[in-house]
């Protein structure tokens, strides 16, 4: 497994940049961000994903390995290549991507191109409890998303529609993420008790 790489870029392209190590040319897949973080002539060190098939060896890279962690992570999910993994990452940075996941915002799952509605489901079904267990994730990214989804719940159950109660529970959180389930909860009902 090559997982870095520590070069000179001989050449950058749309979707990939050759950088030269031990007068080898590697050529590395990458997000238009990270491409945009080289300069041709200059040494750059990359983390790496390799990806191997039956019929080829494909490099991918990014320019830290939080990003190459979420990489290997959405491969996970069934449906998910290295292709639309990376498409992913080119779309939502990787914090954006971890609290998307970790609150269940198929919002912004969707809008990477190939990724639709059951797909944005499937990601947040299967990697909630997981973005909170990488290495560089913070907690209180994990702990809002874990108190938005209760309170989500519990409003759900009282009968409030489903869309009128993720509402709530946002507008209440953009106000102020460090707050307790219970606090979310009775702010939450009294903006709801308003509107009816």
């Amino acid at each position: 497994m090559i997982s870095s790489l520590r070069g000179q870029v001989l050449s950058i392209g749309l979707d990939h940049a050759v950088v030269e190590v031990g007068g080898v040319g590697f050529a590395v897949q990458a997000t238009p961000a990270t491409l945009a973080t080289l300069r041709r002539g200059e040494e750059t060190a990359l983390a790496t994903a390799l990806v191997v098939r039956e019929d080829s060896l494909t490099l991918f890279g990014f320019a830290d390995a939080e990003a190459r962690e979420l990489f290997g992570l959405l491969q996970t999910v069934s449906g998910i290549g290295p292709r639309l993994a990376l498409a992913t990452l080119a779309v939502l940075e990787p914090d954006k991507l971890r609290a998307a996941l970790a609150e269940g915002n198929i919002t912004v799952l969707t809008q990477v191109p190939g990724i639709g509605r059951k797909g944005a489901e499937r990601l947040c079904i299967e990697l909630r409890d997981k973005v909170g267990q990488l290495p560089s994730a913070t907690p209180a990214a994990s702990n809002t998303g874990q108190v938005r989804t209760q309170v989500a719940e519990a409003l759900l159950g009282l009968g409030f529609p489903a869309k009128q109660a993720e509402q709530a529970v946002d507008t209440v959180l953009a106000d102020d993420s460090a707050q307790t389930t219970s606090e979310v909860l009775r702010k939450a009902l009294a903006m709801l008790g308003r509107k009816r």
